[in-house]
């Protein structure tokens, strides 16, 4: 069984930085696509970042320029860069691994901006 984990979640006043890390059980380049989904309270899960086995990283356009999606596979790691924080990227943010049509989520993991 696939499983993900999020690690370095947090507290951060806007403008600040974090990064955020998914641990992978399995060779994260077995997975055909990695990334990030969010959910802020009352609104529903959005795609983030996320980066085909041998393509581009992918952005929304409200992170673009502001994030970064970056891999370490001898850690088994997606990382997640996220710069310029804003108030509007409060939210719990998940893990998400696709092989084929199987679909993987870690349990989530809490990023709040604020002042």
């Amino acid at each position: 069984q696939v499983q993900l984990e999020e690690l370095g979640g947090g507290l951060v006043r806007p403008g600040e930085s974090l990064t955020i890390s998914c641990v992978a059980s399995e060779n994260i380049f077995f997975f055909n696509t990695m990334g990030w989904y969010r959910q802020a309270p009352g609104q529903e899960r959005e795609l983030v970042a996320s980066i085909p086995v041998a393509d581009s990283p992918k952005y929304a356009d409200s992170v673009k320029g502001r994030f970064t999606l970056s891999r370490d596979g001898a850690k088994k790691t997606l990382y997640l860069r996220m710069n310029s924080l804003k108030p509007e990227d409060t939210a719990v943010y998940y893990c998400h691994a696709r092989v084929a049509s199987r679909v993987y989520w870690g349990r989530g993991i809490q990023v709040t901006v604020s002042s």
